[in-house]
């Protein structure tokens, strides 16, 4: 694929990411899923990046996803199967990645684009920016993690009339369901993720990451599986360099310098 349909940006320990396909609405091809998750294997073992943005490039689509009604009679049958499972272990492993992950809507999120965000762990948007997952409408589902994802974050109920109507929702609605941390002016939104992102970066790496391993392991492993892991790592922190560094930098009046050891 060419090198510049996804851009990467690295800020000392921020990285961002930028779906670079304006004129095709941003979409995800097969290639662009397979550079994402090529992306998402190098961050997997990456110390140093601690929050990674994730956006589109322009202001009219976040992205239109992977399949529309048009691209998808390009396809056969076979190949938009083997495409959907793409997405998802793309997906999957940006969910699972140890950075914190912010996906940035700066205009519509569509179908396996929406799903991809879903994947994130926060969003925040333009105010013209809208969000749908419109495969019902199309007589399918979203199969790339929309209906395992999106119930945790608006219920079980909403997220239903969500998928099942395949409505639109709007930036004031989304921040109401909570979809988004927050909605901005088109001309302020990449600026405020940066800033975000920056002030989760200057966190403690075993604070931040230890969080979102519990919060993970809550989700697929219930409750004990989190709270004997978070015992498991609150331990170990209490003996690492980091939590001495923040006493330390705390007493002494500047800015902590933490390693994540």
């Amino acid at each position: 694929m060419p090198s510049d349909e996804v851009l990467v940006e690295r800020d000392g320990r921020v990285v961002v990411v930028t779906l670079n396909r304006p004129d095709d609405q941003n979409r995800l091809t097969r290639e662009v899923l397979l550079r994402l998750e090529a992306l998402a294997t190098e961050l997997r073992d990456d110390a140093e990046t601690q929050a990674v943005v994730l956006t589109g490039a322009g202001r009219e689509f976040f992205s239109m996803g992977i399949l529309n009604l048009a691209v998808r009679a390009t396809y056969a049958k076979d190949e938009i199967v083997a495409l959907v499972r793409l997405a998802n272990r793309t997906y999957d492993a940006i969910e699972a990645l140890p950075q914190i992950v912010i996906a940035v809507y700066n205009g519509a999120a569509r179908a396996g684009a929406a799903e991809l965000s879903l994947a994130c762990d926060i969003r925040l948007a333009a105010a013209h920016a809208t969000f749908a997952l419109p495969e019902a409408r199309w007589g399918g589902f979203p199969g790339a993690g929309g209906p395992v994802r999106l119930p945790a974050i608006v219920g079980r109920a909403r997220a239903l009339e969500i998928i099942c109507t395949g409505r639109e929702l709007d930036a004031t609605e989304m921040e109401r369901l909570g979809l988004v941390l927050g909605v901005y002016p088109g001309d302020r939104l990449l600026a405020e993720a940066r800033a975000l992102a920056t002030r989760i970066a200057e966190s403690g790496p075993l604070a931040t990451r230890g969080a979102k391993r519990i919060m993970n392991t809550h989700a697929t492993s219930g409750f004990r599986a989190a709270r004997e892991l978070s015992d498991a790592l609150r331990h170990a922190l209490e003996w690492s360099r980091d939590v001495d560094e923040g006493m330390a930098s705390h007493k002494e009046g500047r800015e902590p310098r933490f390693t994540g050891r």
